[in-house]
Protein backbone atom coordinates (compact mmCIF):
# COMPACT_ATOMS: atom_id res chain seq x y z
CA UNK A 1 0.00 0.00 0.00
CA UNK A 2 2.93 2.12 0.63
CA UNK A 3 3.73 2.29 -2.55
CA UNK A 4 1.13 2.90 -4.20
CA UNK A 5 1.73 6.47 -6.31
CA UNK A 6 -1.09 8.97 -5.89
CA UNK A 7 -2.13 10.49 -9.17
CA UNK A 8 -3.39 13.99 -9.12
CA UNK A 9 -6.22 14.86 -11.17
CA UNK A 10 -5.16 17.50 -13.77
CA UNK A 11 -7.05 20.16 -12.45
CA UNK A 12 -6.05 19.84 -8.96
CA UNK A 13 -2.35 19.69 -9.89
CA UNK A 14 -2.99 22.85 -11.57
CA UNK A 15 -4.61 24.83 -8.49
CA UNK A 16 -2.34 23.82 -6.02
CA UNK A 17 1.09 24.66 -8.13
CA UNK A 18 -0.59 28.25 -8.83
CA UNK A 19 -0.89 28.67 -5.11
CA UNK A 20 2.60 27.35 -4.74
CA UNK A 21 3.69 29.67 -7.88
CA UNK A 22 2.31 32.70 -5.85
CA UNK A 23 4.10 31.59 -2.54
CA UNK A 24 1.42 29.85 -0.53
CA UNK A 25 1.30 25.84 0.23
CA UNK A 26 -1.38 24.15 -1.10
CA UNK A 27 -2.73 20.19 -0.98
CA UNK A 28 -4.81 17.81 -1.48
CA UNK A 29 -6.24 16.75 1.58
CA UNK A 30 -8.91 14.32 3.33
CA UNK A 31 -10.88 11.75 1.91
CA UNK A 32 -9.16 11.98 -1.42
CA UNK A 33 -5.42 10.95 -0.22
CA UNK A 34 -7.43 7.99 2.23
CA UNK A 35 -9.12 6.94 -1.06
CA UNK A 36 -6.18 7.03 -3.39
CA UNK A 37 -3.70 5.50 -0.88
CA UNK A 38 -6.02 2.84 -0.48
CA UNK A 39 -7.14 2.40 -4.53
CA UNK A 40 -10.43 3.61 -4.43
CA UNK A 41 -11.33 6.42 -7.06
CA UNK A 42 -12.58 9.50 -4.55
CA UNK A 43 -15.55 10.80 -4.84
CA UNK A 44 -14.26 14.65 -5.64
CA UNK A 45 -10.77 16.05 -4.58
CA UNK A 46 -10.79 18.88 -1.87
CA UNK A 47 -7.88 21.16 -1.54
CA UNK A 48 -6.29 23.26 1.46
CA UNK A 49 -4.18 26.17 1.40
CA UNK A 50 -2.36 29.00 3.65
CA UNK A 51 -3.81 31.49 1.25
CA UNK A 52 -6.43 33.61 2.63
CA UNK A 53 -9.86 32.93 0.93
CA UNK A 54 -9.76 36.53 -0.82
CA UNK A 55 -5.77 35.38 -1.61
CA UNK A 56 -7.12 32.63 -3.77
CA UNK A 57 -10.16 34.86 -5.62
CA UNK A 58 -6.94 36.92 -6.72
CA UNK A 59 -5.33 33.67 -8.62
CA UNK A 60 -8.39 32.19 -10.20
CA UNK A 61 -10.63 33.55 -13.54
CA UNK A 62 -14.00 31.79 -11.94
CA UNK A 63 -14.27 31.08 -8.19
CA UNK A 64 -17.66 31.86 -5.91
CA UNK A 65 -18.27 31.63 -2.74
CA UNK A 66 -19.49 28.21 -1.11
CA UNK A 67 -18.70 28.87 2.44
CA UNK A 68 -16.45 31.85 2.62
CA UNK A 69 -17.13 32.46 6.38
CA UNK A 70 -15.34 29.02 6.71
CA UNK A 71 -12.54 29.41 4.20
CA UNK A 72 -14.08 27.84 1.46
CA UNK A 73 -14.69 28.59 -1.89
CA UNK A 74 -15.29 26.86 -5.31
CA UNK A 75 -12.51 27.37 -8.48
CA UNK A 76 -14.02 26.50 -11.77
CA UNK A 77 -12.04 24.74 -13.95
CA UNK A 78 -13.45 23.43 -17.35
CA UNK A 79 -16.70 23.54 -16.24
CA UNK A 80 -15.57 21.46 -12.52
CA UNK A 81 -15.94 22.77 -9.62
CA UNK A 82 -12.68 21.98 -6.80
CA UNK A 83 -13.12 23.49 -3.07
CA UNK A 84 -10.19 25.11 -1.76
CA UNK A 85 -10.58 25.54 1.99
CA UNK A 86 -7.53 27.75 3.87
CA UNK A 87 -5.92 26.11 6.89
CA UNK A 88 -8.02 27.23 9.91
CA UNK A 89 -8.72 26.23 13.45
CA UNK A 90 -12.00 25.67 14.89
CA UNK A 91 -13.27 27.54 17.79
CA UNK A 92 -15.47 26.47 20.30
CA UNK A 93 -18.18 24.08 19.20
CA UNK A 94 -21.97 25.15 20.59
CA UNK A 95 -24.07 22.43 19.59
CA UNK A 96 -22.08 19.41 18.91
CA UNK A 97 -22.13 19.88 15.78
CA UNK A 98 -20.72 23.97 14.35
CA UNK A 99 -17.71 25.75 15.62
CA UNK A 100 -18.81 28.84 16.65
CA UNK A 101 -15.85 30.65 14.49
CA UNK A 102 -12.75 29.48 12.84
CA UNK A 103 -9.83 31.64 12.80
CA UNK A 104 -7.18 31.07 9.93
CA UNK A 105 -4.33 29.92 10.12
CA UNK A 106 -1.16 29.36 7.73
CA UNK A 107 -0.05 26.40 9.44
CA UNK A 108 -1.13 22.97 7.75
CA UNK A 109 -0.61 21.27 11.02
CA UNK A 110 -3.05 23.07 13.21
CA UNK A 111 -5.42 22.48 10.15
CA UNK A 112 -5.05 18.77 10.01
CA UNK A 113 -4.98 18.93 14.07
CA UNK A 114 -9.17 19.61 13.81
CA UNK A 115 -9.93 16.88 11.61
CA UNK A 116 -12.00 13.94 12.92
CA UNK A 117 -10.20 10.53 12.31
CA UNK A 118 -5.81 9.61 11.19
CA UNK A 119 -6.81 8.60 7.87
CA UNK A 120 -8.60 11.56 6.92
CA UNK A 121 -5.92 13.82 7.98
CA UNK A 122 -3.26 13.14 5.56
CA UNK A 123 -2.61 15.62 2.72
CA UNK A 124 -0.41 15.32 0.01
CA UNK A 125 0.81 17.04 -3.51
CA UNK A 126 3.81 16.50 -5.30
CA UNK A 127 6.58 18.63 -4.23
CA UNK A 128 6.33 17.60 -0.63
CA UNK A 129 4.53 13.69 -0.99
CA UNK A 130 2.70 12.53 1.57
CA UNK A 131 2.36 15.06 4.80
CA UNK A 132 0.77 12.36 7.47
CA UNK A 133 1.63 13.86 10.99
CA UNK A 134 -1.37 11.33 13.34
CA UNK A 135 -0.01 7.98 11.68
CA UNK A 136 -2.85 7.78 9.23
CA UNK A 137 -1.00 5.73 7.05
CA UNK A 138 -0.11 3.36 9.79
CA UNK A 139 -3.72 2.96 10.61
CA UNK A 140 -4.90 1.98 7.15
CA UNK A 141 -2.48 -0.48 7.04
CA UNK A 142 -3.91 -2.03 10.77
CA UNK A 143 -7.48 -0.86 9.06
CA UNK A 144 -8.25 0.85 12.20
CA UNK A 145 -10.56 3.90 12.66
CA UNK A 146 -8.40 6.49 15.60
CA UNK A 147 -9.47 9.69 16.39
CA UNK A 148 -6.93 12.55 15.30
CA UNK A 149 -5.79 13.36 19.14
CA UNK A 150 -8.46 13.08 21.95
CA UNK A 151 -11.68 10.70 20.93
CA UNK A 152 -13.74 12.70 23.19
CA UNK A 153 -12.66 16.28 22.51
CA UNK A 154 -12.91 15.37 18.46
CA UNK A 155 -16.75 13.94 18.68
CA UNK A 156 -17.87 16.61 21.60
CA UNK A 157 -17.19 18.81 18.41
CA UNK A 158 -19.05 17.36 16.14
CA UNK A 159 -21.57 14.26 17.81
CA UNK A 160 -22.04 13.57 13.81
CA UNK A 161 -18.10 11.86 13.74
CA UNK A 162 -19.64 9.53 15.89
CA UNK A 163 -22.16 8.19 12.73
CA UNK A 164 -19.29 8.98 10.83
CA UNK A 165 -17.10 6.29 12.43
CA UNK A 166 -19.51 3.64 12.52
CA UNK A 167 -19.39 4.48 8.43
CA UNK A 168 -15.75 4.67 7.64
CA UNK A 169 -15.95 1.24 9.87
CA UNK A 170 -18.36 -0.07 7.67
CA UNK A 171 -17.53 1.16 4.09
CA UNK A 172 -13.25 0.09 4.92
CA UNK A 173 -13.87 -3.44 6.76
CA UNK A 174 -12.00 -1.43 9.46
CA UNK A 175 -11.98 -1.59 13.05
CA UNK A 176 -12.81 1.21 15.63
CA UNK A 177 -9.65 1.34 18.09
CA UNK A 178 -10.91 1.88 21.88
CA UNK A 179 -10.37 5.04 22.94
CA UNK A 180 -12.65 5.90 19.85
CA UNK A 181 -15.04 3.34 20.73
CA UNK A 182 -15.44 4.89 24.61
CA UNK A 183 -15.27 8.25 23.55
CA UNK A 184 -18.68 6.90 21.18
CA UNK A 185 -20.42 5.24 23.86
CA UNK A 186 -20.11 7.96 25.92
CA UNK A 187 -20.96 10.98 23.99
CA UNK A 188 -23.78 8.77 22.03
CA UNK A 189 -26.71 10.52 23.60
CA UNK A 190 -24.86 14.02 21.82
CA UNK A 191 -26.10 12.71 18.55
CA UNK A 192 -30.05 14.17 19.97
CA UNK A 193 -28.79 17.22 18.64
CA UNK A 194 -27.62 16.28 15.02
CA UNK A 195 -30.30 16.87 12.33
CA UNK A 196 -32.42 14.14 10.89
CA UNK A 197 -31.17 14.83 7.71
CA UNK A 198 -27.40 14.54 8.02
CA UNK A 199 -28.17 10.97 10.39
CA UNK A 200 -30.11 9.93 7.27
CA UNK A 201 -27.02 9.80 4.77
CA UNK A 202 -24.82 8.75 7.64
CA UNK A 203 -27.37 5.78 7.73
CA UNK A 204 -28.16 4.95 4.00
CA UNK A 205 -24.02 4.97 3.65
CA UNK A 206 -23.69 2.48 6.29
CA UNK A 207 -26.21 0.16 5.11
CA UNK A 208 -25.50 0.14 1.53
CA UNK A 209 -21.57 -0.62 2.13
CA UNK A 210 -20.13 -3.84 2.46
CA UNK A 211 -20.68 -4.36 6.07
CA UNK A 212 -24.39 -2.97 6.60
CA UNK A 213 -23.91 -5.57 10.52
CA UNK A 214 -21.84 -2.19 11.89
CA UNK A 215 -25.42 -1.26 13.17
CA UNK A 216 -24.52 -4.04 15.95
CA UNK A 217 -21.52 -2.54 16.77
CA UNK A 218 -23.80 0.67 17.01
CA UNK A 219 -26.34 -0.93 19.32
CA UNK A 220 -23.73 -1.61 21.62
CA UNK A 221 -22.22 1.42 21.74
CA UNK A 222 -25.45 2.98 22.22
CA UNK A 223 -25.77 4.54 19.26
CA UNK A 224 -28.58 3.26 17.60
CA UNK A 225 -30.74 4.16 20.84
CA UNK A 226 -30.56 7.77 20.07
CA UNK A 227 -32.19 7.93 16.46
CA UNK A 228 -33.59 4.33 16.04
CA UNK A 229 -34.62 3.20 19.22
CA UNK A 230 -36.90 0.65 17.52
CA UNK A 231 -33.64 -1.43 16.41
CA UNK A 232 -32.83 -1.86 19.95
CA UNK A 233 -35.96 -3.55 20.62
CA UNK A 234 -35.52 -5.73 17.35
CA UNK A 235 -32.17 -6.76 19.23
CA UNK A 236 -33.68 -7.89 22.84
CA UNK A 237 -36.49 -10.14 20.88
CA UNK A 238 -36.32 -13.83 20.59
CA UNK A 239 -37.72 -15.73 18.07
CA UNK A 240 -38.73 -19.44 19.65
CA UNK A 241 -39.79 -21.02 16.37
CA UNK A 242 -38.06 -23.70 14.18
CA UNK A 243 -38.04 -21.17 11.41
CA UNK A 244 -35.37 -18.89 13.15
CA UNK A 245 -32.02 -19.17 14.50
CA UNK A 246 -31.33 -15.47 15.84
CA UNK A 247 -33.22 -12.89 17.51
CA UNK A 248 -35.33 -9.91 15.06
CA UNK A 249 -32.30 -8.03 15.14
CA UNK A 250 -29.77 -10.37 14.79
CA UNK A 251 -31.75 -11.54 11.82
CA UNK A 252 -32.75 -8.38 10.42
CA UNK A 253 -28.30 -7.86 10.39
CA UNK A 254 -28.14 -11.26 8.44
CA UNK A 255 -30.84 -10.25 5.94
CA UNK A 256 -28.76 -6.99 5.42
CA UNK A 257 -25.81 -9.23 4.58
CA UNK A 258 -27.63 -11.16 2.26
CA UNK A 259 -29.12 -8.63 0.52
CA UNK A 260 -27.38 -6.60 -2.81
CA UNK A 261 -26.31 -3.34 -1.83
CA UNK A 262 -29.27 -1.16 -3.62
CA UNK A 263 -30.81 1.89 -1.52
CA UNK A 264 -34.29 0.92 -1.10
CA UNK A 265 -33.77 -3.02 -0.53
CA UNK A 266 -31.06 -2.54 2.31
CA UNK A 267 -33.87 0.15 3.91
CA UNK A 268 -36.29 -2.53 3.47
CA UNK A 269 -34.62 -5.03 5.05
CA UNK A 270 -33.54 -3.20 7.72
CA UNK A 271 -37.32 -2.42 8.31
CA UNK A 272 -38.91 -5.24 7.44
CA UNK A 273 -39.52 -6.74 10.96
CA UNK A 274 -40.02 -3.94 12.90
CA UNK A 275 -43.29 -4.94 13.94
CA UNK A 276 -42.37 -8.33 15.41
CA UNK A 277 -41.62 -6.76 19.30
CA UNK A 278 -45.37 -5.65 19.29
CA UNK A 279 -47.20 -8.48 16.93
CA UNK A 280 -45.59 -12.05 19.38
CA UNK A 281 -47.78 -14.05 21.01
CA UNK A 282 -46.44 -17.54 22.65
CA UNK A 283 -48.50 -20.41 22.43
CA UNK A 284 -49.17 -22.92 25.23
CA UNK A 285 -46.14 -25.03 23.75
CA UNK A 286 -43.32 -22.44 24.22
CA UNK A 287 -43.23 -21.32 20.56
CA UNK A 288 -43.48 -17.78 19.50
CA UNK A 289 -46.02 -16.50 16.78
CA UNK A 290 -46.13 -12.86 14.73
CA UNK A 291 -49.38 -13.38 13.05
CA UNK A 292 -49.57 -10.15 11.11
CA UNK A 293 -46.35 -8.33 11.82
CA UNK A 294 -45.79 -7.07 8.66
CA UNK A 295 -48.91 -5.05 8.88
CA UNK A 296 -47.54 -3.50 12.30
CA UNK A 297 -43.71 -3.10 10.48
CA UNK A 298 -45.34 -0.95 7.54
CA UNK A 299 -46.69 1.25 10.07
CA UNK A 300 -43.61 1.63 12.31
CA UNK A 301 -41.11 1.82 8.74
CA UNK A 302 -43.21 4.36 7.77
CA UNK A 303 -42.74 6.28 11.12
CA UNK A 304 -39.03 5.54 11.12
CA UNK A 305 -38.59 7.17 7.59
CA UNK A 306 -40.21 9.87 8.14
CA UNK A 307 -38.84 10.77 11.16
CA UNK A 308 -35.34 10.91 9.72
CA UNK A 309 -36.86 12.54 6.48
CA UNK A 310 -36.61 10.41 3.38
CA UNK A 311 -38.03 11.88 0.81
CA UNK A 312 -41.96 10.35 -0.08
CA UNK A 313 -41.13 8.27 -3.18
CA UNK A 314 -38.41 5.87 -0.63
CA UNK A 315 -41.47 5.66 1.95
CA UNK A 316 -44.12 4.87 -0.81
CA UNK A 317 -41.70 1.93 -2.06
CA UNK A 318 -40.25 0.53 1.52
CA UNK A 319 -43.68 0.62 2.98
CA UNK A 320 -45.15 -1.54 0.13
CA UNK A 321 -42.12 -3.92 0.07
CA UNK A 322 -42.23 -3.97 4.00
CA UNK A 323 -45.93 -4.77 4.03
CA UNK A 324 -45.59 -7.81 1.83
CA UNK A 325 -42.30 -9.27 2.85
CA UNK A 326 -43.25 -11.86 4.31
CA UNK A 327 -46.63 -12.88 1.00
CA UNK A 328 -46.59 -16.69 0.17
CA UNK A 329 -48.14 -18.45 -2.59
CA UNK A 330 -47.84 -21.91 -3.62
CA UNK A 331 -45.80 -21.66 -7.08
CA UNK A 332 -49.00 -21.72 -9.37
CA UNK A 333 -49.51 -18.79 -12.30
CA UNK A 334 -52.43 -17.69 -11.40
CA UNK A 335 -51.37 -16.87 -7.74
CA UNK A 336 -48.41 -15.25 -9.22
CA UNK A 337 -50.06 -13.06 -11.46
CA UNK A 338 -52.67 -12.03 -8.19
CA UNK A 339 -49.40 -11.20 -6.25
CA UNK A 340 -47.83 -9.09 -9.34
CA UNK A 341 -51.52 -7.60 -9.40
CA UNK A 342 -51.38 -6.98 -5.86
CA UNK A 343 -47.74 -6.15 -4.74
CA UNK A 344 -47.37 -4.13 -7.89
CA UNK A 345 -45.38 -4.69 -11.55
CA UNK A 346 -43.16 -1.99 -10.41
CA UNK A 347 -41.69 -3.64 -7.41
CA UNK A 348 -42.34 -7.29 -7.80
CA UNK A 349 -38.81 -8.23 -8.44
CA UNK A 350 -37.89 -6.16 -5.57
CA UNK A 351 -40.27 -8.19 -3.62
CA UNK A 352 -38.60 -11.49 -5.10
CA UNK A 353 -34.90 -10.28 -3.48
CA UNK A 354 -37.13 -9.42 0.02
CA UNK A 355 -38.30 -12.73 0.43
CA UNK A 356 -34.95 -14.59 -1.12
CA UNK A 357 -32.83 -12.55 2.08
CA UNK A 358 -35.21 -13.25 4.61
CA UNK A 359 -35.29 -16.76 3.92
CA UNK A 360 -31.84 -16.84 4.08
CA UNK A 361 -31.11 -14.93 7.09
CA UNK A 362 -33.85 -18.11 9.03
CA UNK A 363 -32.59 -21.01 10.00
CA UNK A 364 -31.85 -24.20 7.73
CA UNK A 365 -35.39 -25.40 8.74
CA UNK A 366 -37.21 -26.06 5.39
CA UNK A 367 -34.78 -23.71 4.21
CA UNK A 368 -34.27 -25.91 0.48
CA UNK A 369 -38.10 -26.18 0.41
CA UNK A 370 -38.82 -22.26 0.60
CA UNK A 371 -35.77 -21.49 -1.96
CA UNK A 372 -37.47 -23.94 -4.26
CA UNK A 373 -40.98 -22.06 -3.83
CA UNK A 374 -39.61 -18.51 -5.00
CA UNK A 375 -37.16 -20.24 -8.02
CA UNK A 376 -40.47 -21.50 -9.22
CA UNK A 377 -42.04 -18.32 -8.91
CA UNK A 378 -39.10 -16.53 -10.75
CA UNK A 379 -39.76 -18.87 -13.40
CA UNK A 380 -43.23 -18.52 -13.54
CA UNK A 381 -43.07 -14.61 -13.15
CA UNK A 382 -40.63 -14.73 -16.49
CA UNK A 383 -42.60 -16.78 -17.98
CA UNK A 384 -45.82 -14.00 -17.24
CA UNK A 385 -43.68 -11.05 -18.58
CA UNK A 386 -42.69 -12.66 -21.84
CA UNK A 387 -46.47 -14.07 -22.68
CA UNK A 388 -47.33 -10.45 -22.15
CA UNK A 389 -50.44 -11.38 -20.05
CA UNK A 390 -52.70 -9.19 -18.28
CA UNK A 391 -52.24 -8.40 -14.44
CA UNK A 392 -53.70 -5.29 -14.13
CA UNK A 393 -56.45 -2.95 -14.96
CA UNK A 394 -54.42 -1.20 -17.67
CA UNK A 395 -53.58 -4.43 -19.73
CA UNK A 396 -56.80 -5.52 -19.83
CA UNK A 397 -58.39 -5.65 -23.38
CA UNK A 398 -61.64 -4.10 -22.14
CA UNK A 399 -61.92 -0.54 -20.65
CA UNK A 400 -64.76 1.55 -19.07
CA UNK A 401 -65.20 3.59 -21.98
CA UNK A 402 -66.07 0.05 -23.52
CA UNK A 403 -68.01 -0.86 -21.04
CA UNK A 404 -70.57 2.60 -21.55
CA UNK A 405 -70.52 2.18 -25.42
CA UNK A 406 -72.48 -1.29 -24.83
CA UNK A 407 -75.20 0.49 -22.59
CA UNK A 408 -73.70 0.49 -19.06
CA UNK A 409 -74.21 3.28 -17.52
CA UNK A 410 -71.00 5.46 -15.94
CA UNK A 411 -70.30 5.08 -12.34
CA UNK A 412 -69.15 2.43 -9.63
CA UNK A 413 -70.85 0.12 -11.43
CA UNK A 414 -68.42 0.60 -14.59
CA UNK A 415 -65.34 -0.33 -11.81
CA UNK A 416 -67.25 -3.12 -10.36
CA UNK A 417 -67.37 -4.65 -13.39
CA UNK A 418 -63.69 -3.66 -14.78
CA UNK A 419 -62.73 -5.90 -11.71
CA UNK A 420 -64.31 -8.49 -11.97
CA UNK A 421 -63.46 -8.97 -15.33
CA UNK A 422 -59.67 -8.76 -14.36
CA UNK A 423 -60.19 -11.61 -11.93
CA UNK A 424 -61.35 -13.78 -14.55
CA UNK A 425 -58.13 -12.63 -16.78
CA UNK A 426 -55.61 -13.39 -13.96
CA UNK A 427 -57.38 -16.34 -13.08
CA UNK A 428 -57.20 -17.60 -16.84
CA UNK A 429 -54.96 -15.09 -19.60
CA UNK A 430 -56.90 -16.33 -22.65
CA UNK A 431 -60.13 -14.54 -21.82
CA UNK A 432 -57.96 -11.77 -21.97
CA UNK A 433 -60.09 -10.62 -25.57
CA UNK A 434 -62.62 -7.80 -25.88
CA UNK A 435 -65.20 -9.74 -27.92
CA UNK A 436 -65.15 -12.40 -25.14
CA UNK A 437 -64.98 -10.01 -22.02
CA UNK A 438 -67.93 -7.64 -23.34
CA UNK A 439 -69.81 -10.82 -23.58
CA UNK A 440 -68.95 -11.55 -20.03
CA UNK A 441 -69.59 -7.82 -18.91
CA UNK A 442 -73.63 -7.99 -19.20
CA UNK A 443 -73.55 -11.46 -17.95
Amino acid sequence: MENRKIVLPENVKKIIETLQTHGYEAYAVGGCVRDSVLGRIPQDWDITTSAMPQETKTLFDKTFDTGIEHGTITVLLDHEGYEVTTYRIDGKYEDNRHPKEVTFTRSLKEDLLRRDFTINAMAYNDADGLVDIFGGMEDLKKGVIRCVGDATARFSEDALRILRGIRFAAQLGFEIDDEARMAMKELAPTLRKISAERIQVELVKTLVSDRPDMLRTAYELGITKQFLPEFDLLMKTEQETPHHMYNVGEHTLHALMRMRPDRILRITMLLHDMGKPEYKTMDETGQAHFKKHAIGSEHIAKEILKRLKFDNETIRTVARLVLYHDYRMPAEAKNVRRAMNKIGEDIFEYYMEVRRADVLAQSTYLRERKLKNLDDIEILYAKIKEAKQCVSLKELAVSGSDLIAIGIKPGKEIGEILNRLLEMVIEDPELNQKEILLKKATI
